[in-house]
């Protein structure tokens, strides 16, 4: 009896459900860009700390000013300097002012800075005034940026350079950050060669070495191991013994129903109980899911080049990204695709494709021939476009959703 194909989402959320809760540890800051926040993270202190100056010039009364134009300039008595670090001993009192560099804190007695270009230096410690200057103007003023209290930051954030500032804005010279789950590859078949190898016939040469720790890796994992093994049943169950050692085994070929096929069986004698295996999908319908005792989590997937790609990036990526605390679905958009697309009503259909933006949602163009086989279906691909299981197929302007590639190249 055919067994029972689930459907991507339902698949996807045996997964998900499954995941382990993030583990959180200490990174330094400098060590801390490209990782997931596993704390919100609360400002001590206000950003600017204190009223600073957002101008090269004068820090003076506004009233002072109000008379001033180039045609009467106004003179004031320049009492001291104030600058960046090093702010001044005096105020400003009627008649003054201060000579002030950008970011430099305000004196007592000032309201306003005017620009030094509206200005000129005059004899005996004076700057002559050619423009009247308001209450205010050019001051930043103390928690303008970020008040003290303010939660800056949530868990679950990925920390890029914007976030690594506002980390040393709040003071923090370390953050709890989402421990890297660590992913074993075990690349399965006699048949597989190096990039480097001599080609002989029958040899085909193993791009999924290089894509599926590439994608885990874009995922936020650590790659623990990559290991090729032949179609033996004993070596193959050591290999994935070994991969088994990371948080999560990603194992590609040899999981469907062949005489060579060992894959399934190994996994059960290393104690990995199956969730699923056959998800209703095109390329990728054998893929095989478990859990070990310990929680470990196991992926037998296809071994054709665009089937391993897709599949890592419906199920293996998901679970990757919330053992990390970020949140899978963000990466689903509407698209609608240019052309139309014909199926049968058997299996849901991942199209690579292209993305540009459109006047209601991103329009989809499918890159390539779209066999399992035609890796370079995947150059330029910005998203898999799912065709639904049931769909006879969809016309041009259909409207579907997609799972955003790695690294999206659609426009700003």
């Amino acid at each position: 009896m055919p067994r029972q194909l689930l459907e991507i989402d339902d698949a996807r959320a045996e997964v998900l459900e499954r995941v382990p809760l993030p583990e959180p540890e200490a990174v330094a800051l400098r060590e801390a860009a490209g990782r997931v926040l596993a704390e919100d993270v609360i400002a001590p202190e206000p950003v600017p700390a204190f009223d600073n100056s957002a101008m090269d010039g004068y820090a003076l009364r506004a009233e002072d000013s109000a008379a001033a134009s180039p045609e009467h300039p106004v003179r004031l008595q320049v009492r001291d300097e104030s600058r960046a670090g090093r702010p001044a001993d005096a105020s400003v009192g009627e008649g003054e002012a201060i000579a002030i560099s950008t970011g430099a804190m305000i004196p007592d007695g000032a309201d306003a800075v005017i620009r030094v270009e509206d200005t000129r230096a005059g004899d005996n410690g004076a700057v002559d005034l050619f423009a009247a200057t308001g209450a205010g103007q050019n001051i930043r003023r103390a928690g303008e940026d970020i008040r003290a209290g303010d939660t800056v930051l949530r868990a679950g954030t990925l920390a890029g350079p914007a976030e690594l500032g506002v980390l040393s804005s709040a003071a923090r010279s370390e953050v709890l950050c989402a421990r890297r789950p660590r992913v074993g590859v075990v690349l399965g078949g006699d048949e597989l060669i190096g990039p480097g190898d001599p080609l002989w016939p029958g040899a085909v040469r193993d791009s999924n070495a290089y894509t599926v720790p590439a994608l885990a890796a874009e995922a936020g994992a650590e790659v623990f191991s990559i290991e090729h093994v032949g179609d033996d049943p004993g070596d193959t169950r050591d290999a994935i013994g070994r991969g088994l050692e990371a948080d999560v085994c990603v194992v590609c070929g040899g999981v469907s129903v062949g005489e060579h096929d060992h894959v399934r069986a190994a996994l059960e004698r290393l104690g990995a109980g199956e969730v699923f295996w056959g998800v209703a999908l095109r390329p990728g319908k054998p893929t095989w899911f478990g859990v070990t005792e310990d929680g470990r989590l196991a992926f037998g997937l296809p071994g054709n080049p665009v089937s391993a790609m897709v599949t890592f990036i419906l199920f293996v990526r998901p679970a990757l990204l919330a053992m990390l605390g970020r949140d899978p679905a963000a990466l689903r958009v509407p698209v609608e695709l240019t052309e139309p697309y014909a199926k049968t009503p058997e299996r849901a259909h991942a199209l690579r494709c292209r993305l540009v933006p459109g006047p209601r949602s991103w329009l989809a163009t499918l890159t390539a021939e779209q066999g399992s086989h035609v890796l370079t279906s995947m150059l330029g691909a910005d998203a898999l476009a799912i065709v639904p299981t049931a769909s006879e197929g969809v016309a041009a302007g259909e409207r579907l959703e997609a799972e955003l590639l790695p690294a999206p190249t659609i426009p700003a």
